[in-house]
């Protein structure tokens, strides 16, 4: 094993280096190697250690059609960015972080690592914690990505309980899902507000969860906890827990290793710029423990992109700093909840619809899902030829997004959907 390796397997408490896989042990940040001997030449009168073109003056070498475009200095541009990702922005998004999950208070959690967006994020959780057929239990109902970063890129099988009963979410079953097999390693997706489906928890819910992964740990296993917080902050009913379940989970036991996967791509409308980050905590850490996994994120993602795109990072700092952001944000989120609103108040309109499908629980996101009376793939073919309208079928549901879907458009969709289900019924 690589002695810088050795040194941040040292600085992780035992349970906590427990749950890396066998990759994420070995996993380290090259830091005495070409990029420390590029740091020991930083402002050096002759500097040839850095892998990228310079102009004459010292500053970035780039095309004048490309830097026409772009409002920002060309250094905050045109270079790499750090793997560990700007340090600008990972303080501000922990800054963020914070802001937006008050209950936090003072938790020690680590720096933010910048990803490229949150399925590079996953991919590379999947890198430090999932060993071949290592098992990662979430809900029946998820996001099919989750299969190819999960079962198809780090060989995990994917272990799912239902995810609603009684319609509300299935907390026992993720309880019955820890409970099987063996005590030792135990890997938890939680995706609120869940994408296919749109629901998250209630402040109950969310205080059942973390009781049952804290039984879990208390039991002897050491359990990771990914959070795919890929939808956060658009929640549109009361009632409904507002905070991240990292909030509760980043100081909850030793055993629990919580991993906040987030980013601008949803929260912030921001989907082609590809930023994500990933943030630890867990109870009982220290300054050094938090170091040794930043390093090893980075170093995952220095092995696999080298580091996500600078400009991006620059544009989103820029945003971030200015006085109208929380502005911005606010208009973009009453948009999205007039069109959750609209879809409320249409499926409460047409009790007839019920006749055609059942919608299923949803509250906040992008999405809801309905799961029809006959099957889903041909109602999705009978809209698409009959109807001018495309949904998504997944897991005999239909989702909708009305993320998507301009609010004028919402009833003529439902009514289609309905038209679309009684004529497969008939045939």
């Amino acid at each position: 094993m690589h002695p810088l390796a050795q040194e941040s397997n040292e600085a992780l408490p035992e349970r906590v280096l427990a749950m890396l896989s066998n990759k994420g042990k070995k996993i380290f940040f090259p830091s005495k190697g070409i990029l420390g001997q590029s740091a020991e030449a930083k402002g050096r009168k002759i500097n040839a250690t850095i892998g990228i073109a310079l102009e004459d003056d010292g500053t970035p070498m780039r095309l004048a059609g490309l830097e026409s475009q772009i409002e920002v200095e060309p250094k905050d541009a045109f270079p790499y960015a750090p793997s560990y990702g700007k340090p600008q922005l990972r303080d501000r998004w922990q800054g963020m972080i914070r802001e937006k999950n008050p209950s936090l208070g003072d938790t020690l959690i680590s720096r933010p690592v910048v990803s490229q967006a949150l399925t590079h994020a996953l991919s590379i959780c999947g890198y430090l914690f999932l060993d071949p057929q290592d098992e990662v239990i979430l809900p029946d109902l998820y996001w099919g990505n989750y299969r190819l970063v999960f079962a198809h890129g780090h060989d995990a099988s994917l272990k799912t309980y239902e995810t609603f009963v009684d319609g509300g979410y299935n907390v026992a079953g993720l309880k019955d899902a820890l409970a099987a097999g063996d005590v030792g390693k135990k890997v938890v997706v939680l995706n609120f507000p869940n994408n296919p489906t749109g629901y998250t928890c209630t402040p109950a819910e969310a205080q059942a969860i973390r009781d049952t992964l804290v039984a879990s740990a208390e039991a002897g296993n050491n359990v990771v906890v990914m959070i795919d917080d890929a939808y956060f902050g658009l929640v549109y009913e009361d009632g409904i827990y507002t905070e991240s379940v990292f909030s509760m989970l980043a100081d909850a036991h030793p055993g629990i290793l919580a991993v906040k996967i987030d980013g601008a791509t949803k929260e912030d409308y921001a989907w082609g710029l590809r930023v994500g980050f990933i943030t630890y905590g867990f109870a009982d850490s220290n300054a050094g423990a938090m170091k040794a996994l930043e390093d090893k994120t980075a170093g995952a993602v220095r092995g696999n992109i080298s580091n996500a795109p600078h400009l991006s990072q620059s544009l989103l700092l820029k945003a971030y700093d200015a006085p109208e952001f929380a502005d911005w944000k606010k208009e973009k989120y009453e948009t999205m909840a007039q069109r959750y609103a609209e879809v409320k108040t249409i499926l409460d309109s047409h009790p007839e619809y019920a006749e055609s499908f059942e919608p299923l629980p949803f509250n906040s996101g992008y999405f809801m899902c309905v799961r029809p009376k006959v099957d889903a793939e041909a109602v999705r073919q009978v809209l698409l030829n009959d109807f001018d309208t495309g949904l998504i079928a997944t897991a005999g549901l239909l989702r909708v997004a009305y993320s998507s879907a301009p609010k004028a458009v919402l009833a003529e969709l439902f009514a289609n959907l309905h038209a679309a289900c009684v004529k497969v019924s008939a045939s």
